[in-house]
């Protein structure tokens, strides 16, 4: 069969960076990992197509190649989905989906999709290809628990064009132990972290190694150090592939803030090649912390952790969430205050959503205040339930805090105080490549140049700053810029 894997479009989000990858020459900032390794799972007798709607646009002409249509998708991406599944149904192409979005809504696409199959494909995708083989695939498959990932199969990397995104993925551990009210991961994959083998990870940063990557690798675990113990036991095998291959990428992931207690396990990363971290710091309001349990922030003086972990040499970028039933209206200014005095550059600040069947949707169903569809996007302005706190005026503090943080007189104090408390790893660094000489010369024409007169006043100043006064960190200071100049874009659609 001629099978196209179509991967749906997203939204302009603080995840997309849509305005900071034409710094680097990028299309889009990362690569459908779900898609890839499901293609590395389908018959090799299958000619395979992948279409990425970041790259490119879906073509009459793919449609007239496919014999079949495979889509994943996230809830962010349900309006491009929409899209897709309407050119398939006026071209009468078969459709196969799955993945978080049609896991979560699976009676809003039975009639719109062939065969639903739900759940992580490892389990359930051998069953429906054999039934599709012997002409019997049924329209809903749903996988029950969670395998084993020593079944999954190194990605297909060679479906895609690396030079057109900002990094590459990969992926180590599902699940998370931690049980947070308005998260989804532990729905869709578990509390009981299931790992892979530390050979099989270093075999995945050979593929992308062999490919001729050599930028930075997101490691997309949800928490990457829900068993610290395993990742303890596996940092030293990535340490030495790392040095006996020039250490060809910087390393980023999503971790919970206990990460500062251990110190043993900060330096292994670092030393991995690990140089951000993204946290979900949520808010400095206690009783909101209590009330979506998210007791591992109570336990912990969060701008310590945040600066301990910046003066290890790991950059924080921190998740934020206002519209808690314990919120009012100081929240705002508190959170400016919070997020200022920790010095997370990058504080990405989202509306609170009820996400389908997670334990704040359950809970707001039965207080029956449950509203619209959640759209997975934060930073659209939009609630899909009825908030404690006045509906207008938490829109409008939303709005307000994240221009706020993102005005170029805040959004540059927090650069400075990062860059005063940020020690770069002793990790050996690669001079300067043309990528990075080309940002930094396109930052110096869009914002040094091109931007309004004030946000021109501070690039300049913080360039000849990190020039002078944080050298070993120029292209951290650089790089940071060129997010501040996405976010700030991001914040005046709101």
């Amino acid at each position: 069969m001629n099978v196209l894997l179509v991967y749906p479009r997203y939204p302009v989000t603080f995840w997309s960076f849509k305005y900071a990858v034409k710094f680097v020459g990028k299309k889009t900032a990362f690569p459908p990992l779900g898609l890839l390794t499901v293609a590395a799972m389908l018959p090799g007798d299958w000619n395979l197509r992948l279409v990425d709607l970041n790259i490119r646009k879906l073509s009459d002409r793919d449609l007239r190649w496919a014999d079949c249509v495979m889509i994943s998708a996230m809830l962010v991406q349900k309006d491009s989905v929409d899209r897709v599944l309407t050119r398939c149904e006026q071209s009468g192409k078969t459709t196969i989906a799955g993945g978080p979005l049609f896991t979560a809504l699976p009676d809003e696409y039975a009639d719109r999709v062939n065969h639903l199959v739900l759940g992580e494909a490892e389990q359930i995708l051998p069953v429906f290809l054999k039934d599709l083989a012997e002409g019997r695939a049924l329209p809903l498959y749903r996988a029950e628990g969670f395998p084993d990932l020593s079944k999954t199969p190194l990605p297909r990397l060679d479906l895609i064009r690396g030079k057109d995104y900002a990094s590459m993925m990969i992926q180590f551990s599902r699940g998370c132990p931690f049980d947070c009210e308005f998260c989804d991961v532990t729905t869709l994959f578990g509390h009981r972290q299931r790992l892979k083998k530390a050979s099989r990870f270093i075999d995945e940063l050979q593929a992308i190694y062999d490919s001729g990557w050599r930028e930075s690798v997101f490691v997309v675990d949800d928490n990457f150090i829900g068993n610290k113990r395993a990742i303890k036991a596996m940092l030293p095998s990535v340490i030495d592939w790392m040095e006996r291959h020039g250490h060809p990428f910087t390393l980023f992931t999503e971790a919970s803030v206990n990460i500062a207690e251990d110190d043993e396990l900060i330096d292994l990363m670092v030393r991995a090649g690990f140089n951000n971290v993204f946290i979900g710091l949520e808010t400095p309001n206690e009783e909101s912390l209590r009330e979506c349990s998210k007791m591992q922030n109570l336990k912990h003086d969060l701008t310590t952790s945040i600066r301990k972990l910046q003066h290890r040499g790991l950059g924080v970028m921190g998740g934020y969430i206002v519209g808690f039933d314990s919120d009012d209206e100081s929240i705002f200014s508190r959170q400016v205050k919070f997020i200022q005095e920790s010095g997370v550059v990058t504080a990405m600040v989202g509306l609170l959503q009820a996400l389908p069947n997670t334990r704040l949707w359950q809970r707001l169903k039965e207080e029956d205040r449950l509203a619209d569809a959640a759209t997975g996007n934060n930073t659209d302005g939009s609630l899909n339930f009825i908030p404690a706190m006045d509906r207008e005026k938490l829109l409008e503090g939303y709005r307000n805090l994240v221009k706020t943080i993102y005005n170029p007189k805040y959004f540059y104090e927090r650069l400075t105080m990062f860059l005063d408390n940020y020690k770069p790893s002793g990790v050996p660094r690669k001079r300067p490549d043309f990528r990075q000489l080309t940002a930094f010369f396109k930052s110096m024409v869009y914002m040094g140049v091109l931007g309004n007169g004030i946000s021109q006043w501070y690039y300049w100043k913080m360039v000849v700053k990190a020039a002078v006064r944080y050298r070993s960190a120029f292209t951290e200071a650089i790089t940071l810029m060129i997010y501040g100049h996405h976010f700030r874009k991001v914040a005046k659609r709101l």
